[in-house]
């Protein structure tokens, strides 16, 4: 039976590495899967820093949208972060919420419905003001949305608050 955990936070509230601590508490060789897309050299740069963090215990994976692709039956896995795997479905549907917010809750199913366990790192976007640009007004319902969806699924729901794991579900 798969379990789905879900950290969620502001930016460098700790999301990640609650997530990476709580995956090696759970086992000695997990998976790491990053769903962004390298956007340029320093961006490059930030995700090596990450990955030498991280260490040879991790099997680490890039994937930007299809996550379903990887079956990680009996592992435990780190999926970060939601924000990024929905801006991938975001741009490739020309900021279209509906046909985005389909396309990953029909993969997000198709992911997790294999046995394992899923520690999914998200971020609070809609906690701030509202913007004032369009495209980003859309991306956080977008985001709202996704993360409701899975925090239903969820077995477990942590808020990270200045680097302290409050747990909501």
């Amino acid at each position: 039976m798969s379990r789905i955990i879900l950290i969620t936070g502001g930016q460098r509230s700790g999301k990640s590495s609650e997530a990476e601590r709580m995956a090696l508490s759970l086992a000695a060789d997990p998976v790491y899967v990053a769903t962004a897309h390298v956007w340029d050299d320093e961006f490059r740069e930030r995700v090596r820093r990450h990955q030498e963090r991280r260490g040879p215990q991790w099997t680490n994976i890039e994937e930007e949208t299809h996550l379903s692709r990887h079956d990680l039956s009996g592992r435990v896995a780190v999926i970060d972060c939601v924000t990024l795997w929905l801006t991938n479905f975001f741009f490739a549907n020309d900021s279209d919420v509906d046909k985005s917010l389909a396309q990953v809750k029909d993969e997000f199913d198709r992911f997790t419905s294999r046995d394992a366990t899923y520690i999914f790192v998200t971020n609070e976007i809609g906690s701030g003001g509202v913007s004032e640009n369009a495209i980003q007004r859309k991306f956080t319902d977008l985001e709202g949305w996704m993360n409701q969806y899975i925090a239903s699924k969820a077995d477990e729901v942590i808020l990270m608050v200045s680097g302290i794991p409050v747990k909501i579900k």
